[in-house]
């Protein structure tokens, strides 16, 4: 890619891309512009170091994790679709994860607004601030637990390394004395069908909601 040709959201996102195939000890700047065919000093007119880069990163992933302050939509359903939206944007980019632990949140505009958008509407729901902060950390991991623990199959597996897993995984289970282990027995046979993925994204979202819902302050 030209130098010419590149604007900050393209440099962010094939670092993005990187990080996911390679790990994020792998985004520097040299190895971004070795992947991208320019010099490093192309790269250094958008993000000075790699603690910019970083940060850019994670603004350019969270860009659509917001609340639609036009919408009429109920507290609920907005807050839902921001879970939705995060779960979704974990499950493409495995390197989120570690890149949220690896820079200062608070100087990401994106993941701000997130967090601002999030607090106002549970302030609708009854929330003070501090309890809505704690419910928007709640959330935040829950939705990177979903994604780290998908049981059936790791979501970037190819298909039939995918089967074969699950092969393994249930004969590992029903070999379990069944006197002892009766329920993981039972669960192993689970595996010997295909993987229903997206309901397991779907209850788990509820159970995030839901939990919100059944702490909404009692009104007066």
């Amino acid at each position: 890619m030209a130098a010419e040709r590149l604007s900050r959201a393209t440099v962010a996102e094939a670092a993005l891309r990187l990080g996911d195939t390679e790990g994020l000890d792998a985004v520097t700047i040299r190895r971004l512009a070795q992947a991208l065919g320019v010099t490093p000093m192309a790269l250094y007119w958008h993000f000075k170091n790699k603690d910019e880069l970083l940060r850019g990163i994670l603004d350019h992933a969270l860009t659509d994790v917001r609340a639609d302050r036009s919408a009429a939509d109920p507290w609920q359903k907005q807050l839902r679709a921001m879970v939705e939206v995060l779960v979704d944007v974990f499950r493409r980019h495995p390197v989120l994860p570690a890149l949220l632990h690896s820079v200062d949140k608070d100087e990401v505009s994106s993941f701000t607004r997130a967090t601002e958008d999030t607090l106002a509407l549970l302030a609708q729901a009854g929330f003070d601030v501090r309890e809505g902060y704690w419910i928007g950390s709640y959330l935040l991991h829950g939705a990177i637990g979903l994604v780290d623990a998908q049981p059936e199959v790791p979501d970037a597996m190819p298909a039939a390394e995918g089967r074969e897993w699950r092969r393994q995984r249930r004969v590992e289970l029903e070999c379990l004395p069944a006197d002892t282990f009766p329920m993981m027995v039972q669960f192993g046979a689970t595996y010997a069908g295909e993987p229903d993925v997206e309901r397991y994204y779907t209850f788990g979202i509820d159970l995030l909601i839901n939990g919100v819902e059944a702490s909404v302050p009692p009104t007066s």
